[in-house]
């Protein structure tokens, strides 16, 4: 069994600015806010929330479940 990555790097589409974050294992996170220009981001029409909308790597239910329809259900 692989193990779940807890760690995604988000970036904002708005400044570019990325930061590495540790993401929730038990719930999805719908707003973040970027730490260079304070713009809120949410998630893209799809996607269960920011990570996976602007992460690196999709958010731990994603990963566990496979795909966005055993996230956030």
């Amino acid at each position: 069994m692989d193990s779940l990555v807890l760690e995604s790097v988000i970036t904002c589409p708005g400044c570019g600015f990325a930061q590495r974050e540790t993401m929730p294992t038990d719930a999805c996170q719908f707003y973040y806010e970027c730490k260079n220009c304070q713009v809120l981001l949410r998630p893209k029409p799809g996607d269960c929330c920011v990570f996976c909308s602007y992460g690196s790597v999709k958010c731990p239910p994603v990963q566990a479940h496979g795909k966005a329809g055993g996230c956030c259900g």
